[in-house]
């Protein structure tokens, strides 16, 4: 567990006896370990995990001066701790304001003393998972990126691996014989895939080495450099990953990846990643698509070629019919979107992706709402079942 250190700022013109019996008791609620550092922020900038607790409104200029002091400067996320009184939080408000206003990122953790220590303990872990990013972000996904240091601090660790990794561990499997699973030997197949199932099933041989050197719970892949570095496909391998526990997102998209670690926490399914390809605001439905998808979701499948390149392996999937949510999180982890509906078919269109749904919404305005308005990026998440609630809950607790 990371070492926490607290120090305070607080306004002369507050009672100064009283606002030291205050800080005893508020600070006296913290269950974790700390050295209290008062207002000597000579060792902030080396602590390990600092924390300023703000202990009384008119402290904001206080602040400006630590700001303008550069003591901040090492970009790491600000924490504010704010009691019930003495304007804690009025001014911890203003002052988280200023920081964002400046590009900066900040939290303020209040609330009871059992979620003040939830909150810290989360913080001060080690970080729970390990997810690598193989290449970068497709150069499509332009509002895909992330905050390394802000997501450290959500307990998500990011590695990045170069691709170049995973193409050499592929050219060095040519020595030997892949171990094909008797399912994709005897699977139904369009006759132009046949000749790459071996190199998908190399593919996942190739990747699941880096997951075991690097310790990861799971990547997101710039799966399309695949196609004209080895003329093969990601999608079988990120099928394989999804169902054996690993979270595998497409085309190095972060929050995708995100969305699915969540979602596996808290239904224990990572989900069908999938472009909405079409809406009809009408009838309040969409149309979700892509090559891949976790094979423990679908009743049956089938190999067929990537859509967009019409080489590699693709999956066509068929989801169950009946009640799913839709669900995306945002790359900081602070914007979320739910929504549940019903997959009314699976479609066989020749025009897109090859898993392919067709979705009725429950709530037919979040056509318009949300999609066509304010989206989170391109790829959302569906999961089988109702579990909005659960999703809300989790990000709330």
């Amino acid at each position: 567990m990371k070492k926490l250190s607290i120090f305070t700022i607080t306004s002369a013109l507050h009672d100064a006896e009283k606002i030291a019996v205050e800080t005893r008791r508020f600070l006296g609620g913290i269950s974790i370990p700390f050295d209290f550092m008062a207002d000597d922020y000579a060792s902030f900038p080396s602590a390990e995990f600092p924390i300023i607790y703000v202990r009384t409104g008119g402290t904001e200029n206080e602040f400006l001066k630590l700001f303008d002091g550069g003591i901040f400067d090492n970009g790491r996320v600000v924490y504010l701790l704010a009691s019930n009184v003495d304007n804690s939080l009025a001014a911890s408000m203003e002052i988280l304001s200023f920081l964002r206003m400046n590009g900066r990122e900040g939290e303020i953790i209040h609330g009871s003393p059992e979620r003040i220590n939830s909150r810290l303990a989360q913080l001060l872990s080690p970080s729970n998972v390990r997810l690598g990013v193989i290449g970068q972000p497709s150069d499509w996904l332009i509002s895909s990126g992330a905050d390394y240091t802000k997501l450290a601090g959500r307990g998500v660790e990011l590695v990045d691996i170069p691709i170049d990794e995973l193409i050499e561990n592929y050219q060095n499997s040519l020595r030997d014989e892949p171990d094909v699973p008797r399912a994709f030997v005897v699977a139904e197949k369009n006759k132009q895939c046949e000749e790459y199932v071996e190199g998908a099933i190399r593919i996942y041989n190739s990747l699941k080495i880096i997951v075991e050197k690097y310790g990861l719970s799971g990547f997101t892949l710039r799966c399309f450099d695949l196609l004209t570095s080895i003329r093969n496909t990601g999608c079988l391998a990120l099928a394989m990953f999804n169902s054996e526990g690993k979270v595998a997102a497409c085309e190095g998209d972060i929050p995708a990846m995100l969305t699915m670690m969540t979602a596996y926490k808290v239904t224990g399914v990572f989900g069908f990643q999938a472009n909405p390809s079409r809406i009809d605001v009408d009838r309040g439905e969409v149309v979700f698509a892509h090559c891949t998808v976790p094979l423990n979701l679908v009743e049956r499948f089938s190999l067929d070629t990537h859509f967009e390149s019409g080489i590699g392996v693709g999956i066509r999937g068929a989801l169950p019919l009946g009640e799913v949510t839709i669900f995306k999180v945002a790359a900081d982890m602070e914007r979320v979107f739910t929504a549940e509906g019903r997959i009314e078919e699976n479609l066989r269109e020749s025009n897109l992706c090859r898993t392919q749904i067709r979705v009725k919404l429950d709530n037919p305005a979040v056509a318009i709402d949300y999609f066509l308005t304010n989206p989170i990026g391109n790829h959302h998440i569906i999961l089988p079942g109702h579990v909005a609630d659960k999703l809300k809950s989790y990000f709330q607790s």
